[in-house]
């Protein structure tokens, strides 16, 4: 696990080299496609509830209260 989060464009190319789209990312979590696409493009910032599991998942977001780093 990394300490350093993700933007949502990283997280979505990280996914793309892959093979996954957003939508089977979802599905495979049982995540609203809605709620992933909008962590993603930063429409939800996901600090609370079920978008920050969503941003975490993706690592854009540290699981607990560390520290996070930016680059």
């Amino acid at each position: 696990y990394s300490n350093i989060a993700m933007t949502g464009e990283e997280a979505k190319r990280k996914l793309r080299e892959q093979g996954i789209t957003l939508k089977e990312w979802a599905d495979a979590r049982g995540y609203p496609y809605y709620l992933v696409s909008r962590v993603i493009c930063g429409t939800i910032k996901g600090n609370f509830g079920l978008s920050h599991k969503v941003a975490v998942e993706l690592g854009m977001k540290p699981e607990s209260n560390e520290p996070l780093q930016t680059q």
